[in-house]
C-alpha cells in the first residue's frame, strides 16, 4: 500500500472554461466559498501535499498559498499537460512516488478518494487507477506513479497525444467505482447551469 505522505494531490485548473464563459471555474462560488476551497478541504487531508496546475498569472491563486505549476506544453494541451506539470513538480520534491489528479471544479470529491485509489491499484497490481461513478470513468481523477512522466512527455511532445483515455490504455489500469446517489461525488461545474445545480446540492446538505 502506498503511504499517504508519498502521494501529492494535483488540482487541475489549467483549462479555458469556455462553457462557463471564461475565467477560472475553481474561483466560482458554492455556499459562499470558491469551489477551490471545497476541493482543498476534501483533498488536503488525504495527501502529503498539494500543487495547483494553472496557466496565466499565478498571482490570482496567491490567497491559497499553494505552489502553482503551469503547463510546460504550449497551447493549452489539455489535462495530460497538466498531469505532466504535476508529475514534474513532484519529481523535484523529496519523497513523493505518486500523484493523485483532481479537477479543481469538482467540489464534492470523496473523502476516501486517495485511500481507495491506492488500495485498489495495489490489490490489482495495476500501474494506474482512476475514479468511476454512474457507469462512467473519470480518467482525469486518478492515481499516477511518477515513473510514467517521461513516457507521458514523449507522448505529448513527440506523438501529439491529447486523449487521456488513449494514453492510459498503454498501462494496466483499475477503475474504482463510487456510488452516484444521492450525489455524484465527481460532479463538476462546467457551465452556469452546473454551478446553479451545485449550489442547490450544497444548500440541501447532500454534499457529505
Amino acid at each position: 500500500m502506498i503511504e499517504r505522505s508519498r502521494i501529492v494531490g494535483l488540482l487541475l485548473a489549467g483549462g479555458l472554461a469556455r462553457r462557463m464563459g471564461g475565467g477560472d471555474k475553481p474561483l466560482k462560488t458554492i455556499g459562499g466559498r470558491p469551489i477551490l476551497d471545497h476541493v482543498i478541504d476534501r483533498l488536503a487531508p488525504q495527501c502529503g501535499g498539494l500543487v495547483l496546475n494553472a496557466n496565466g498569472d499565478a498571482a490570482r491563486f496567491a490567497p491559497w498559498g499553494l505552489p502553482v505549476e503551469a503547463d510546460s506544453i504550449d497551447g493549452f494541451a489539455g489535462p495530460l499537460a497538466g498531469i505532466l506539470a504535476g508529475l514534474d513538480w513532484a519529481a523535484r520534491q523529496d519523497g513523493f512516488t505518486h500523484l493523485v489528479s483532481v479537477a479543481a471544479d469538482t467540489p464534492f470529491i470523496p473523502r476516501d478518494l486517495v485511500e481507495r485509489l491506492a488500495a485498489e491499484a495495489s490489490a490489482a497490481g495495476a500501474e494506474l487507477a482512476c475514479a468511476a461513478s454512474g457507469g462512467w470513468r473519470h480518467p482525469v481523477i486518478g492515481l499516477w506513479p511518477l515513473t510514467i512522466r517521461e513516457t507521458l512527455r514523449h507522448a505529448l511532445t513527440e506523438e501529439g497525444e491529447r486523449k487521456i483515455d488513449r494514453f492510459t490504455a498503454r498501462f494496466s489500469l483499475v477503475a474504482v467505482e463510487w456510488g452516484a446517489e444521492p450525489i455524484d461525488p465527481f460532479f463538476n461545474a462546467n457551465d452556469p447551469d452546473d454551478l446553479a445545480a451545485a449550489e442547490q446540492l450544497w444548500t440541501e446538505g447532500l454534499a457529505g
